[in-house]
């Protein structure tokens, strides 16, 4: 065989390298290796080039079921960055959020068994011992061994996981998933059904509740006005308030004011610089049954009627305001105007709503 017919060597990242290793360790159970195994990949992580990265984020995740429960958080968070630098974040989310869910179990059982043991002040992650905790809530008859070190592991690792999660949660296909298969309801119902004051879970469910590419029926009372419009990555009702403004005042389909363009513009993709700018209201966002739609919500809370999302547009009960932006920042949102009903399909379709609760009612 001559020179040019013998094959290059390719030596194999290093990185990759490293993933193989830790595939090999967990594959034989080394919990013991575990540890110094993913220590090497998390320190190549950093000079390792794209197409690598993108290659060892699907395989970490796979490993994430069999990995050891405390440093299998930590295995989470180096996923999570390779999402951030590229990997496919739909062949990374499901392990993800399988593990958030299990470290929220674990950690409201920990609550659950102090409450249980004479309550107090509830373990601190960055200073307590976590085998006291063990020691603590661990019962033969409430709470064994296996599960008391779960409940310990999922309090201490619980805000890896959140981080994790955010990392998958911030991409559209993986919101889209999660929210058709159910496991961001679980999460959701998981979420308001933790006790424990040391976590919080208000941004990580904004974000998974953000609607991508979504449609939206909007039907304005006083005029008899209707419009099909599309969201799209919008993160809370105050942003979603504005943008009807923006598009439906100020595209001229409806009277009243148009929101300063500044404002407009940081419900959309621009960013605070430090300032407060204030926003006003210009509608009432009232649902097809009558009942308030609250600014505070999430677009998610539109209800859907006959597999669209409906929304009505009432008068101002009293004056509103509110800090522009987004509550998301990282995360740039749109609304877009489809079409305009025509006036028969609108009145059709109005008819078909109740009036607005009144205030005395929205209130109690």
């Amino acid at each position: 065989m001559s020179f040019e017919q013998i094959p290059p060597h390719r030596q194999q990242p290093a990185l990759l390298e490293a993933v193989a290793e830790l595939e090999a360790v967990t594959a034989a159970g080394d919990d013991e290796g575990f540890g110094p195994a993913l220590g090497r990949v998390g320190g190549l992580f950093g000079s390792a080039g794209p197409a690598e990265v993108a290659a060892a984020g699907p395989r970490l995740a796979a490993l994430l079921p069999d990995a050891p429960p405390f440093p299998r958080a930590h295995l989470a968070m180096v996923v999570g960055a390779c999402v951030e630098n590229g990997a496919d974040p739909l062949a990374c989310a499901g392990p993800v959020l399988a593990g958030l869910r299990g470290a929220l179990g674990g950690a409201q059982r920990l609550v659950r068994r102090w409450e249980e043991t004479g309550g107090g002040p509830l373990p601190d992650p960055e200073a307590d011992d976590p085998s006291e905790a063990h020691d603590r809530i661990e019962h033969r008859e409430h709470l064994d061994a296996w599960h008391a070190h779960l409940a310990v592991v999922g309090w201490w690792t619980l805000h890896l996981w959140q981080q994790a999660a955010w990392a998958v949660y911030a991409h559209a296909a993986v919101r889209t998933e999660a929210r058709a298969s159910g496991v961001t309801g679980v999460l959701l119902e998981l979420f308001g059904r933790y006790s424990g004051g040391q976590h919080e879970f208000k941004g990580l469910a904004h974000l998974a509740l953000v609607l991508d590419d979504e449609p939206l029926l909007v039907l304005h009372r006083p005029t008899g006005a209707g419009f099909l419009l599309r969201m799209d990555g919008l993160s809370d009702t105050f942003q979603l308030h504005t943008l009807l403004a923006d598009v439906l005042v100020g595209g001229g389909h409806l009277p009243g004011p148009r929101p300063d363009p500044e404002v407009a513009a940081l419900a959309r993709t621009a960013v605070l610089d430090g300032r407060r700018v204030i926003a006003t209201g210009a509608f009432n966002l009232v649902a097809p049954d009558g009942s308030w739609l609250w600014n505070e919500g999430t677009p998610s809370d539109v209800p859907v009627v006959d597999g669209v999302r409906t929304l009505v547009l009432d008068p101002l009960p009293y004056e509103r305001s509110w800090s522009a932006g987004r509550f998301i920042q990282e995360l740039p949102g749109d609304l877009r105007l489809e079409r305009v009903l025509p006036p028969a399909e609108a009145a059709r379709l109005l008819a078909r709503t109740a009036p607005a609760q009144s205030a005395e009612q929205a209130f109690r």
